[in-house]
């Protein structure tokens, strides 16, 4: 969890979950400068140059896994067609034809099933997993998202699924498969398999981490299409908020190397051939191009620019039909389905597979129409992989239920694997019927939209491709039948149609056209691409959001947008931070860190020291206080100087606060050690802040200068921090100095990374409770902090780029009056605080 009070969300059936934040903020601890300021030039080299190799490593384990994945889905798929099409075809004659659907039926109830245990095992290898992987890129931290166990349940369950018949695609669960190999693989250890750990202190950080779960994302794209250029894109624009110019070599060479590892193996295995790098993704559209008899073809014309251009207002609205009720069903089943035992969720799922099989196996049946085989376009070429893909066209044709030399169109587009199904609608030069298209659109449509969602491992990319090549091939087939158009080249309609409704579901713009013209090999395609997906966003973002940021909403993930609306801006930071804060003491008793740290759920704490009159009363004969005291005193000189100095400078004043020590104890050289400044520093009396009365005081009897008495700031310390120093038994006595308080390294604060421990699992009684713990060593001294009266556009600019997680409200005397964290800046609790700040005017 994060610090901040946690926010309801409008709709009361989804509550807004706690998430862990990344830690991105640069500290006194951080690793870089530890390792680079005991490095030399060549030291650094061998560094930076490791980093090339684990990125390399990254991208060559991920090209692994899909084909691993491919692999085995096309032998249970091809294993499971086979018997199920001599079955037809046996039982076509002998009137058995139940026998056939119930044989089909045990196959991909099977394979659901077990798909369905393994989300079962890791509840969070369910869906895509690409919304999970947007918010951990985001600066949030789901659980378990990039554990060891997620990948083996994602890669073998997805699998399961698309054997298992439903409408799901394997390249979705890819980029979360790349991303956990990118967060496990330079770790060089494994909570799953704890045996498994060497010692390799780099790299452990969430910030390291960060970059190479974008590389393995990145990595994943380029696998699923074959396209590490859009594998790249698709990292900056989904993936990761917080991006740098050496990041972006790195994970193209991450995506290439994933590209050609899956391409190598894949042409190997399939063609023999080694080395020839034939397949260069796990979806490949083939070649587009007009056949040579036919002179009036063209792949496109600026005529159809406006046809396309249609295309992509519809393939919005369908999008946000589609996510409109997708939204329905996952709340529905957030509210009946996920409350009850886990065994429901295996039922449905088990459900979903029984509904598409049997509609599968009925449409093909009874609506499919027979029509009359065509020779392949593709014949007269002599390449090898045109010929391959012609070949695979040809032989995909399902002759179900209908006599020699024609085959059933339905049966085509269902018994086939979507890869398949998808190079038909592209390339095959028998017509499908129309009222077939809109028959096989809808049906598609529906059940993709009932499955994304379901406890099984599944993605979405696919579907929506298959499901918009239909709807742009009905589209081709109506223009050249009822309006004349003959130079219309339906592959590209087909394309398009794929396009528009991919668009419009996902709502993805410049990596969704790279992937697309990539997959394709046909950069002639770029601007139709480009225009369609254009249009289908715009039209989608009229209704609702893309899929991924529904079902990132759905789950309350703190996840920041590319911006603030500009309204916004009438907010400032004092309107919209948390004032109730707990904070520890520079010097702090470990009862008070112990009971701190059980009573809530924060993730870091300010430092502070306090500005209360009856401190001095408590000097003589209690080192904690004094400790605090003097801490304080020093802090303040030192920024009293720096502020004079300051001042000097720029011909002005110093702040009211700090004027009076300037000028009468750093102007006349007196020793910060004098009682007099001491003796001021306590008397001073503050007023309470009458614009920052919280809802609920931290106690009732609490007076109100006790509520907000002014808190000078030192800095801010880390929940796993404290954890750490408690479970290390860094603390001194009342006796002793501080400086007798044993020191940790670096290596020894982050020796539990990222798994640190609870601190309800601590075992804490040989620790005296009056002990002493010193943070002032492990705290950053020096955080990002705002003025009360910024605009929340700059926090919210602050937060993006620099990837923060914590942001304390500083006044101008250096007193903390709040923090804001993520949950501060969503667009929910900003709307809440506007409609506030309207009330008050």
């Amino acid at each position: 969890t994060i610090l901040g009070e946690t926010h309801e969300e409008e709709d009361e059936i989804l509550p807004r979950k706690d998430y862990e934040s990344l830690d991105y903020d640069r500290c006194i601890n951080d690793p870089y400068l530890e390792i680079l300021e005991s490095m030399d030039n060549k030291k650094a080299q061998r560094y930076e140059a490791v980093k090339w190799v684990l990125v390399f490593a990254i991208g060559v384990c991920t090209g692994l896994v899909g084909l691993f994945v491919d692999f085995f889905v096309r032998l249970f798929t091809q294993l499971k067609f086979q018997v199920v099409q001599s079955s037809v075809e046996e039982c076509t004659e002998k009137g058995c034809l139940a026998l056939s659907l119930l044989e089909l039926l045990g196959f991909n109830l099977t394979f659901v099933f077990l798909a369905s245990l393994l989300v079962l095992i890791q509840p969070v290898a369910a869906g895509s997993g690409i919304p999970e992987i947007k918010c951990y890129l985001n600066g949030v931290k789901v659980p378990g998202v990039v554990r060891l166990r997620t990948v083996v349940c994602k890669a073998t369950g997805v699998l399961f699924s698309v054997a298992g018949g439903l409408f799901v695609g394997k390249e979705g669960p890819m980029i979360h498969s790349g991303a956990v190999v990118g967060a496990g693989l330079p770790q060089f250890q494994s909570i799953s398999l704890r045996k498994i750990q060497f010692n390799f202190p780099y790299f452990r950080s969430d910030r390291d981490k960060r970059d190479f779960v974008s590389a393995g994302a990145a990595a994943g794209v380029a696998a699923a299409f074959g396209a590490p250029i859009g594998g790249t894109l698709f990292s900056l624009e989904e993936g990761s908020s917080f991006w740098n110019q050496g990041l972006t070599w790195k994970v193209l060479f991450c995506s290439m190397a994933a590209t050609f590892t899956l391409n190598f193996f894949r042409s190997g295995i399939q063609f023999g051939s080694w080395g020839s790098f034939q397949l260069p993704g796990l979806l490949n559209f083939g070649e587009f191009k007009c056949s040579e008899s036919d002179k009036k073809c063209h792949l496109w014309t600026a005529v159809d620019l406006g046809f396309f251009i249609l295309m992509g207002i519809v393939g919005g609205l369908l999008g946000a039909t589609f996510n409109c009720l997708n939204k329905r069903l996952a709340k529905y089943r957030m509210r009946n389905v996920h409350p009850k035992p886990k065994l429901v969720r295996v039922l449905e799922s088990l459900l979903v597979s029984l509904t598409t099989t049997v509609v599968v196996f009925v449409a093909s049946m009874v609506l499919g129409e027979c029509r009359q085989m065509s020779s392949s376009r593709h014949g007269g070429n002599d390449t090898l992989s045109l010929q391959d893909i012609s070949e695979d066209v040809n032989a995909s044709i399902k002759t179900f239920f209908c006599p020699n030399e024609t085959y059933n169109d339905m049966a085509t587009l269902f018994f086939n694997p979507q890869e398949s199904a998808i190079l038909q609608l592209f390339h095959q030069d028998g017509t499908f019927s129309p009222v077939t298209l809109s028959l096989f659109f809808l049906l598609y449509f529906l059940l993709s939209c009932w499955t994304y969602g379901i406890s099984v491992p599944s993605g979405l990319f696919v579907p929506s491709l298959l499901c918009g090549a239909a709807f742009g091939r009905l589209v081709a087939n109506l223009l050249k039948s009822y309006i004349g158009l003959d130079h219309i080249y339906s592959g590209t309609f087909a394309l398009i149609g794929a396009a528009a409704f991919l668009g419009g579901v996902v709502r993805m713009t410049i990596s969704l056209t790279v992937i697309l013209i990539e997959s394709t090999n046909e950069i002639s395609y770029g601007l139709p691409i480009m225009i369609t997906l254009m249009v289908a966003k715009w039209t989608g973002d009229f209704f609702n959001k893309g899929i991924y940021d529904i079902h990132v909403n759905l789950r309350g993930v703190p996840l920041l947008e590319w911006e603030t609306e500009v309204e916004m801006d009438k907010l400032r930071a004092s309107d919209i931070m948390e004032p109730n804060l707990t904070y520890v003491y520079p010097h702090t008793r470990i009862q008070s860190l112990v009971s701190i740290l059980r009573t809530t759920v924060h993730h870091a704490f300010p430092v502070v020291t306090e500005n209360r009159g009856n401190e001095r009363e408590f000097m003589k004969g209690n080192q904690l206080i004094s400790n605090n005291i003097k801490f304080k005193k020093s802090s303040i000189l030192t920024r009293a100087g720096e502020q004079r100095k300051r001042s000097q400078s720029m011909k002005s004043y110093p702040s009211s606060e700090l004027r009076n020590m300037c000028d009468e104890h750093i102007a006349t050289e007196e020793p910060p050690e004098k009682e007099d400044m001491l003796q001021q520093m306590l008397e001073r009396r503050y007023t309470p802040y009458p614009s920052l009365y919280p809802d609920q005081s931290p106690s009732e009897e609490w007076t109100m200068e006790e509520r907000f008495r002014p808190l000078t700031f030192h800095g801010l310390i880390l929940r796993s921090q404290l954890v750490t120093l408690l479970d290390r038994g860094v603390c001194y006595s009342e006796s002793q100095s501080s400086a007798s308080q044993p020191r940790l390294s670096h290596a020894e604060m982050s020796e539990d990374y990222p798994r640190y421990p609870d601190i309800h699992d601590l075992d804490l009684t040989l620790l005296n409770p009056r002990m002493i713990v010193d943070v002032t060593p492990y705290m950053n001294p020096s955080p990002f902090t705002v003025s009360p009266n910024t605009h929340v556009s700059q926090v919210f600019n602050l937060f993006r780029t620099m990837g923060l997680r914590h942001l304390p409200v500083v006044n101008a005397v250096g007193e903390v009056v709040g923090i804001i964290t993520r949950h501060n800046l969503t667009h929910e609790f900003l709307q809440a605080r506007l409609r506030q700040h309207y009330q008050t005017i």
